[in-house]
Order: structure tokens, then C-alpha cells, then sequence
């Protein structure tokens, strides 16, 4: 659940504040108070209490409740807060009060004071706020879900289009007749990718071992159709347990290196892939021919839906004169020991 706040809740938040402040002056108008009390006392409040919200909604929840599941830690410091804004509040009044300080009261019970009062104070505006990100993520997720449903029906036809499955027969046809062991190398890898395709079609993610060796049998393709015009490099620098990526991600993205550069004057399109603790990085060389109307942003825009349910990460794009870079991040299931 995505709990930061957007353009929307800092309108509700403004909203409520604002008719909050008006009726705290109507108040204090009835009942005589000070200049100084409407200067001190109703900007405090309004502070101390959005202070309060965004603590929660950025430190408290993410990193105790939504993300570790430390319901202890999150408890311990919900309440401290809670006591800081209380008694904050309360030596603002006495303050603008203009009360004697040793009439100051301190406790067990004072404490209780500070946390029910501010629990009241932020319990309306931050359900309000919670209720309205539920709903929100609730829309976004099921439009994310349609979406990426579309889209990994578009990838899987996509795969088994009479134009790829036309393309591969014309090399298999040149290679039966030039070199009989490398056509029955081909169908065997032709093969396997099919096979999956169809495996894992309803897979949200799966383990970057098997995609691997999914890219390493389309990365076989390629060299076989184009020669030696693409040159790719494949780098674990670490262990790969438990880390996933979306299914086909990988070669979604090796497609698109051979789909919009090729070899020109003798010069080889290189394509590196990097695989970090948290970062599959793909880095190609560029060329200068024109790319189709299906351009890479289709793809791209794919995975981005697909991590907006996956992770909290996002893929990344580096685009310069001689290279083009995408990062997508590993997803990693359980926590390591």
C-alpha cells in the first residue's frame, strides 16, 4: 500500500485544517482570548498535528509496519510521539495562557492526557487520509492487474507471431542444408523457449536462474540468425538465490537490442548484461537505423506496470549518444538470513 502522500491529500489535509482554524477562532472569540493565544496556540496545533500524520505515514508505518512487520518498535514509538506532541501542546497553552508554571501538572496520568488528546486530535484527518489511500491503491491495483494482463497476452502472441515463427524457419532453413548440427542445436533451443513460454504464462515473476537461461537460449537465436553482428556478455557479480525479475523481462529487453540496432561498417552492436545484489542492468551499443512505429517504449512501459505491483523500485533509463542502459530491479521474496 502506498501510504505517501500526493496533490490530492495535501487538498484534504488543507480542507480540514482550514475549517478546523476557523472554528478554533470562533471559539476563542467567544470566549475572549488573548491576541497571543490565536498567534500561538492555533499554528501549533495545525503543526504539531500534520508533524504527527507524516511521521506516520512516512517513518512509522513503512518502516515498522508495512515493511518489517516490527509491531513492538512501531508501538514504542507511536506513543512517544504521541506523548512529545501532547506535551508540546500543552506548554504552548500554558504559555500563551499566561498561567504560573507551578501549576504545571507532570504524571503518570498527564501522560495518558497527552497521548488521548492527540490521538483525538490526528485520529479524524489521518483516517480520512488512510480510508482515501485504500481506496486509491485499491483502483490502481486493479488497473495495473488489467493492464498487465493485456500486455503479457500482447508479449505471448508477440512470441508465436507467424513473423517471428517465420523469421526462425528461414534460419532453420539455411542451416539445414550449411550445417545440420547446429539446425537440430537450433530447434533444440527454438524449443525450449517455447516450451517456456507456455510454462510460465501465468507467472507474475519468476526465479533470474530459469530467465537466464531463457535469455541465453534467445541470445543463441540471435547469433545464429545475424552472425556475428551482436556480441552479448552476461555478468553475475553475485550469488543468484533468491532473486527474481518479471517473466520474460530479460528478454523483452534482448529483443529490443537486436529489434532497433544492427551492425554498421563492420562495427559490432555489444550488449552487456550485469546482475548486482539489487540491479539487472542491460547496456548496448547504439546505432543510427531508423526504428519502427513498435518502439521500445511499449516494453518498457510493460515493466513498469508490472514493478508498480511488484516492488517499490522502478526501472530505470540511462539514454546517451553511444549507449542506451535499462535497470530493473531484483525482486527478492523473502527476507535473507
Amino acid at each position: 500500500m502506498n501510504v505517501k502522500l500526493n496533490k490530492s491529500d495535501y487538498i484534504l489535509l488543507a480542507i480540514y485544517y482550514g475549517v478546523s482554524v476557523l472554528m478554533t477562532i470562533y471559539e476563542y472569540a467567544t470566549q475572549n482570548e488573548d491576541l497571543i493565544e490565536y498567534l500561538l496556540d492555533i499554528p501549533s496545533f495545525v503543526i504539531v498535528d500534520i508533524s504527527v500524520i507524516c511521521m506516520f505515514l512516512y517513518w512509522l508505518l513503512p518502516d515498522y509496519v508495512l515493511n518489517n512487520k516490527k509491531y513492538f518498535q512501531f508501538t514504542f514509538w507511536a506513543l512517544l510521539v504521541l506523548i512529545l506532541a501532547g506535551f508540546w501542546e500543552d506548554v504552548v497553552g500554558f504559555y500563551s495562557g499566561g498561567r504560573d508554571w507551578v501549576h504545571f501538572k507532570y504524571g503518570y496520568q498527564q501522560v495518558i492526557n497527552y497521548i488521548s488528546n492527540t490521538a483525538q486530535s490526528i485520529g479524524l484527518p489521518f483516517g480520512l487520509l488512510l480510508a482515501k489511500k485504500y481506496y486509491e491503491n485499491q483502483i490502481m491495483f486493479s488497473s495495473i492487474k488489467e493492464k498487465q494482463k493485456e500486455n503479457e497476452l500482447k508479449l505471448l502472441r508477440s512470441q508465436i507471431s507467424p513473423h517471428f515463427l517465420f523469421n526462425n524457419l528461414n534460419t532453420l532453413d539455411a542451416l539445414i542444408d550449411s550445417d545440420t548440427a547446429k539446425a537440430k542445436e537450433y530447434i533444440n533451443r527454438l524449443s525450449l523457449i517455447y516450451r517456456y513460454l507456455i510454462q510460465t504464462k501465468d507467472s507474475e515473476v519468476m526465479e533470474l536462474t530459469e530467465e537466464l537461461n531463457l535469455a541465453e537460449n534467445y541470445i543463441f537465436l540471435i547469433k545464429t540468425r545475424f552472425g556475428n553482428d551482436y556480441d552479448f556478455t552476461i555478468t553475475k557479480n553475485v550469488s543468484l538465490d533468491n532473486k527474481f525479475v518479471p517473466t520474460g523481462a530479460i528478454q523483452t529487453l534482448l529483443e529490443n537490442v537486436a529489434k532497433h540496432n544492427r551492425a554498421q561498417h563492420g562495427k559490432v552492436v555489444k550488449a552487456t548484461v550485469t546482475i548486482d545484489e539489487d540491479w539487472l542492468t542491460i547496456t548496448n551499443t547504439k546505432s543510427t537505423i531508423k526504428h519502427q512505429k513498435d518502439s521500445f517504449g511499449t516494453g518498457l512501459k510493460n515493466l513498469k506496470y508490472r514493478y508498480q505491483l511488484l516492488s517499490d523500485k522502478k526501472p530505470e533509463i540511462i539514454d546517451t549518444l553511444d549507449d542506451f542502459t535499462v535497470k530493473i530491479p531484483i525482486i527478492k521474496l523473502s527476507e535473507e538470513s
